[in-house]
């Protein structure tokens, strides 16, 4: 019973948390750190968090929406910058910053150091868009920083697998380690593929010959991420990796269309529920754990060599220090060499600006990876005595997540402000094609129908009246979407931003009158739940 009146105070947490993020402004992870200590003020007692249940219930969920919606154009067009962040600035952060942490805390074993330099690597770019969310981000590093967290946590967690390896035996072996971390990549992203894969078959099949069920459709989407990480742990490999995975080639094989309307509307409300839940749910546990991790500070600073409590807190600013500085020199170089490289039959290199590498360094935010891996460091080492500085290591890696969480969201608003990236090729080009092809695609389709109606005998006018209107639509926007240059692409785009504007004005108005006529009993419930629903499925549209 305890466990279920904790869980459901911390539900009641993530609920609150975004009224109170919107009446005081402030970031949501930082509310919801806030209210997860309040939880433990208000229970008596703290969650006693297993890392393995922890990755399983809340990180296959996640990583594979992240990897679903992702922009997969996106995540390709910047494949070089997002690598060279997910696995170089890794393998730099970990040895930089291992080597120092050893350096400034020597009682701290090297191997350990290693350890909590990699679980301090992985970003949470749910922190950042939360943070940023008070002020534009472009869309284009936002999907960076997206695209390296995706990749970046198999990197992390790799490395500490290996860090903790050498901490507990005292061997370490260059080829072993590539090796394993080949294994666990490789085997990881193919276990995903293939479960997601087979899974959208068996269903697509059953689908085709017996009928979609909406219920069942949006539950095996949810139980997809877990079979994949499962299969992935099963046989050693990444089920961070394989959950990813999942979730890219869900995007791959939805592309074909097969699936209801209502399906695709209905199992989207409920992954953004699930994805609202588990992520304010991470958030909140944070900060349930931070009372009990504090509490230690006075044990954990008998193992440092200076005695005084204050030095913990020298400590976890130099860490994020570091880090920043780090991520601010591997940041610059790839940006530098990559995005901002002059290109062929140009004369000039585009400017790379300070602002937009203090941003890209500033979003390295760690969170909830970095709570849940550090918490898996083993209690004791091979000759069964105790792993050296643990709790220093759990105090420290709590401690850099709560203030690269503080740094952020007061740095991030300020230097978002003008911050650019280079421009999108022919974004608008792009967009403005496709939309013209389907526009003429339905015309083409509204004219076979009406000589298939002619031919059927039936009644030309009345069907030609019909396929009229709705061809006035499409060539609408024909019109539209068929500008010559950017200039004209842009007024198109702002035309049609201002006729959306409008359009949810009066989409808006025709639910308050609705609501208006069932209040006053004009129109029956049943009558008004329908319209009011059609008109939400036109504003989700829209939207």
């Amino acid at each position: 019973m305890q466990l279920i009146e904790t869980a459901l105070f911390l539900l009641l947490a993530v609920v609150l948390s975004g009224w109170v993020a919107r009446i005081t402004r402030m970031p949501l992870p930082l509310v919801q750190i806030a209210l997860g200590a309040g939880v433990v003020m208000l229970t008596g007692k703290s969650v006693d968090l297993r890392p393995e249940i922890f990755f399983l219930l809340f990180l296959p969920p996640l990583l594979f929406v992240d990897g679903w919606r992702i922009p997969k154009a996106a995540l390709y067009r910047d494949r070089k910058v997002i690598l060279e962040l997910a696995l170089g600035l890794v393998v730099f952060t970990v040895l930089g910053l291992g080597f120092f942490i050893h350096w400034m805390i020597p009682a701290m074993p090297l191997a350990v150091a290693f350890a909590l330099s990699a679980i301090l690597s992985p970003t949470d770019p749910i922190a950042v868009s939360a943070i940023a969310g008070r002020s534009p981000m472009p869309k284009r590093l936002m999907h960076i920083l997206e695209g390296e967290s995706l990749l970046n946590d198999a990197t992390g967690l790799t490395c500490m697998r290996i860090a903790v390896i050498a901490a507990t035996t005292g061997a370490f072996s260059l080829t072993h380690a590539v090796g394993t971390f080949a294994w666990l990549a490789v085997a990881g992203i193919a276990v995903g593929v293939v479960v997601s894969l087979s899974i959208n078959l068996v269903k697509g099949f059953i689908s085709r010959r017996w009928g979609e069920d909406v219920g069942g459709q949006i539950l095996v989407s949810l139980l997809m991420p877990f079979a994949a990480y499962l299969a992935a742990e099963a046989i050693h490999a990444s089920g961070i990796l394989a959950a990813v995975a999942a979730g890219i080639t869900m995007s791959f094989t939805e592309r074909e269309g097969t699936a209801k309307a209502a399906t695709r509307i209905r199992r989207a409300v409920v992954w953004d529920t699930v994805q609202f839940t588990a992520n304010g749910l991470i958030f909140v546990i944070l900060g349930e754990q931070m009372p009990s991790i504090l509490a230690r500070a006075a044990e954990v600073i008998k193992t440092t060599p200076q005695k005084e409590v204050w030095w913990l807190a020298v400590y976890v600013l130099a860490i994020v220090g570091v880090l920043a500085t780090l991520r601010f020199i591997w940041v610059w170089a790839t940006l530098r060499l990559t995005l901002f490289s002059r290109k062929k039959g140009t004369s000039e290199r585009p400017k790379l600006r300070w602002r937009l590498v203090a941003v890209m360094s500033l979003s390295g935010v760690r969170g909830a990876i970095t709570l849940a891996g550090i918490l898996t460091l083993p209690f004791f080492v091979a000759d069964g005595t105790l792993l050296p500085a643990r709790n220093l290591a759990i105090f420290l890696a709590a401690g850099v997540i709560v203030v690269s969480l503080v740094v952020a969201s007061v740095a991030l608003p300020i230097l978002l402000k003008g911050v650019e990236m280079p421009p999108e090729d022919h974004a608008y080009t792009v967009e403005d094609r496709a939309r013209k092809a389907a526009a003429l695609a339905a015309i083409s389709a509204l004219e076979q129908a009406e000589r298939d109606a002619i031919g059927a005998g039936v009644r030309a006018d009345e069907h030609a009246a019909v396929v009229a209107r709705l061809m006035e639509v499409y060539r609408h926007q024909i019109e539209l979407f068929s500008g010559a240059d950017d200039n004209e692409s842009v007024r198109n785009h702002q035309m049609e931003q201002l006729e959306r504007e409008l359009a949810l004005l009066a989409l808006t108005a025709q639910r308050t009158e609705l609501v208006q006529l069932a209040r006053k009993r004009l129109v029956d419930e049943e009558t008004a739940r329908k319209l009011i629903r059609e008109i939400d499925l036109q504003e989700i549209r829209l939207v």
